[in-house]
């Protein structure tokens, strides 16, 4: 007897339906499954025969074939188990084929018959709801995941036996309500601790900065001596960043679902991603790939901050790829089989020592470093990826009357509050368009929404000529311009707003 079960699989952020074929037939005993499998597939075999046993069923002791079309799709993971288990009780009769149409199945099996987490079931869940499939079946524990997706009905599944007895009618589908409202548990909000900016002492110019970086999603290069505060800045960052739309939560929690990163409890990112990976890093980490591709830092990052600490240290390749993703916002990966696609819209923040020794242009303490070391290890950056940095930040020690005050500075609260009104203002200007803040604008974008007045066009000139400006830099400081703007709540660039872009521009005089 010949039974069929729809299943699904991922390549990159992407699904595909696979359909599950099971052959009954007269025979030796043997158990095999073709398809392109990966080793963990072919290792559900024995995972499903004793599954099935342990759960109360017969397992046939005759030939069993399972194919997963099509078979020039690999398929990876455990998360065909349970759908191979009931195509087996629906080639041998112990459950009917009709319980199955229009569903989809998914889960990994342990021995007793329980169903285990599978990663991906997210944007599963949202493909099969885009072909049409009416009903999924998951693992309990992913059934809040696959909630997320409207208009599909989401069944929760502990165990084998508890979902064969569901088709069989003979007890209710456990079905999940579509919902958006997870709020994750207080020590899952942030991967990390943040800092009040109330606490943070001095450094007025760069938490300026800072707020302006978090209202355009702007990138930012701060330099400074060891111990300046700049470490300390960066992570306070996430305190001040305006609140993911729905819309974006939905799009940050694919990624992570694909990567299954998702922190338990909390089926929904709901705050902005922060990644800090550490300076070894290798550009596939970093870009993302791997023999089966699957995302990268920058992907992680992807509508929050990517934060590179010690920014020379990094390798030069590794940098350099980052330059491309700057500019499109996604990441295109090519290999021999094809090439995979990911969302990476990020928000830089680096930070780095002005020469080796970290102290070169400190007013208290010698550098010791050549002028040779030190240009050779400012130029560790190449002058492309500078270029795409909106704000270059100068860090100066703080002085001890400044550390020693005790009275609080402007918590982050209040900032956050003012950079949400600005991202307001922002969405209602790109409304009906994917952009989402001023750095998503293209060139288009910034003459139709950064005009300059005569005095405006005079003070670029000047600092076209002065500062030896690429046309990159001129239109990235418009859209810089055109945050400080928002900030200051006025519908057109002002020359204050456009003078003070300016001076966050890496200073190149001729």
């Amino acid at each position: 007897m010949l039974a069929r079960v729809r299943s699904c699989a991922t390549v990159g952020l992407d699904g595909y339906v696979v359909e599950v074929e099971v052959d009954y037939a007269p025979g030796l005993a043997s158990f095999t499954i073709v398809g392109l499998p990966d080793a963990a597939v072919k290792e559900s075999a024995e995972r499903v025969r004793s599954a099935i046993r342990n759960s109360g069923f017969v397992f046939p002791t005759q030939r069993l074939t399972v194919n997963l079309a099509p078979a020039d799709l690999r398929k990876v993971g455990p998360a065909y188990d349970l759908p191979i288990a009931v195509g087996v009780l629906i080639a041998t009769g112990q459950v009917p084929q009709s319980a199955l149409d229009e569903v989809l199945v998914l889960g990994e099996l342990a021995l007793d018959g329980s169903v285990r987490h599978v990663r991906g079931v997210l944007p599963m869940t949202a493909f099969a709801r885009d072909q049409g499939i009416k009903r999924v079946c998951v693992p309990e524990a992913d059934a809040p995941e696959a909630a997320l997706v409207p208009g599909i009905e989401v069944v929760a599944v502990a165990s084998l036996a508890e979902l064969v007895a569901a088709l069989n009618g003979r007890a209710p589908m456990r079905v999940v309500p579509h919902s958006t409202n997870h709020r994750a548990a207080p020590e899952t909000v942030l991967a990390m601790p943040v800092t009040d900016f109330a606490e943070i002492k001095g450094q007025e110019v760069a938490k300026r900065a800072l707020e302006i970086a978090a209202a355009g999603g702007h990138n930012v290069l701060m330099r400074g001596s060891p111990g300046a505060g700049k470490t300390l800045l960066a992570r306070a960052l996430p305190g001040i960043l305006p609140e993911l739309t729905l819309e974006e939560a939905l799009d940050v929690t694919r990624i992570y679902s694909i990567a299954d990163m998702l922190p338990p409890g909390s089926p929904l990112v709901q705050t902005r991603p922060f990644r800090a990976p550490h300076h070894t890093i290798s550009h596939a980490g970093m870009i993302g790939g791997g023999r089966f591709p699957r995302p990268g830092e920058v992907s992680l990052a992807h509508r929050g901050v990517l934060f590179l600490d010690e920014l020379p240290e990094f390798d030069a390749r590794t940098l350099e790829v980052l330059r491309q993703p700057m500019e499109d916002r996604v990441v295109v990966i090519s290999r021999a089989a094809g090439s995979l696609t990911f969302p990476a819209n990020f928000q830089l923040v680096a930070a780095m020592n002005p020469c080796k020794c970290g102290w070169y242009g400190d007013p208290t303490h010698p550098c010791t470093c050549t002028p040779a070391q030190i240009s050779q290890y400012q130029k560790r950056i190449s002058g492309p990826l500078l270029d795409r940095i909106d704000i270059h930040l100068e860090i100066q020690r703080v002085n001890f009357d400044k550390l020693a005050d005790m009275r609080p500075g402007e918590p982050s609260a209040v900032i956050r509050a003012r950079v949400q009104e600005a991202r307001n203002r922002q969405a209602h200007r790109f409304r009906g368009t994917p952009l989402s803040c001023n750095a998503d604008m293209g060139v288009a974008e910034v003459r139709q929404f950064c005009p300059l007045d005569e005095a405006g066009r005079n003070l670029m000139r000047a600092a076209m000529a002065q500062m030896q400006l690429s046309a990159r830099a001129f239109h990235r400081i418009l859209k810089l311009a055109r945050t400080i703007a928002d900030l200051a709540g006025s519908e057109r660039i002002a020359t204050v707003h456009l003078a003070e872009a300016i001076q966050y521009r890496a200073r190149q005089i001729a």
